[in-house]
């Protein structure tokens, strides 16, 4: 009697990575044929698809995939990386997640769907995330409200200053910015000032606020350098000449040092992105 013997490659279930996590199943095309009155894809294709726009050549792709044989590939690219200290700072730094909200937020998929963040399904759990979210935030900065949110710091500060203009009483349409403010929340102020005719003038916010009037001013704290000031004196000062104050602030930094809110400021901005997210391709 011969023995038959079998590899352990011939004992595996081939499972197609494409098939398992791109497109319908097979049943699912069978059904939507029957439907639409086609025996095949390539009929329906043909029939949809102008022939003037049809490639007779074929694809220059490499042969498919298992599962199993993807993730071994994608291990093997990722291990070609080659992580090195982020020195770019202006706001951005590297970050230590923590496991359990890497585990339970970014590794749970409750938190993500292909659904809209206003149905149902999802909305009371964003709700109460985005809940939470504000009141740290008010809790850090010192401030009655916040809004959860705008896209990053350099956003924030160009919407800060646009809302400045339009509830200060100063006539003046000049927005004062710290000249040690982060040099990418400086580009975005310059832009959208461009567009609304506002006039940007960059300075020392605790020496030069005394030579004009502004209907705002953005100060730094922490600067962008890391020096740590005190910006009581010129939120005063920005108050005597009827402009707002606006602080651009490091979240982080304000566990431990005193939030502007207790300083009179009128607007907080800053980024969340110290509390564990990762920089993606430098920052």
């Amino acid at each position: 009697m011969k023995k038959l013997r079998k590899s352990l490659d011939d004992l595996e279930i081939p499972r197609d990575f494409i098939r398992r996590h791109i497109g319908p199943s097979q049943s699912d095309i069978d059904q939507m044929l029957a439907v639409t009155g086609h025996e095949s894809l390539e009929q329906l294709i043909d029939l949809a698809v102008p022939a003037s726009i049809v490639s007779e050549r074929p694809l220059n792709l490499p042969p498919t995939r298992s599962e199993r044989a993807t993730s071994t590939y994608l291990r093997h690219m990722r291990h070609r990386n080659r992580v090195f200290v982020s020195m770019i700072g202006c706001g951005y730094h590297g970050t230590i997640m923590p496991p359990v909200i890497k585990r339970n937020v970014l590794e749970n998929p409750d938190w993500y769907t292909a659904y809209t963040p206003y149905q149902a399904e999802v909305s009371q759990g964003r709700l109460e995330v985005l809940l939470g979210f504000q009141q740290m935030v008010m809790d850090l900065t010192g401030m009655e409200i916040a809004n959860a949110s705008l896209l990053d710091e350099a956003t924030a500060a160009a919407e800060a200053m646009t809302m400045a203009r339009r509830i200060s009483k100063s006539r003046s349409n000049v927005f004062f910015v710290d000249n040690n403010a982060h040099p990418q929340s400086l580009a975005v102020i310059r832009t959208r000032a461009n567009f609304l005719d506002y006039e940007v003038v960059v300075g020392d916010p605790y020496t030069d606020l005394q030579n004009r009037d502004f209907f705002g001013v953005l100060i730094q704290y922490p600067a962008s350098t890391g020096r740590l000031n005190n910006p009581s004196e010129a939120i005063s000062q920005a108050h005597k000449k009827g402009a707002l104050a606006v602080v651009a602030t490091d979240l982080l930094a304000l566990t431990l040092i005193r939030p502007p809110g207790e300083m009179d400021a009128d607007i907080v901005v800053g980024n969340s992105q110290r509390f564990g997210v990762p920089m993606g391709y430098g920052g």
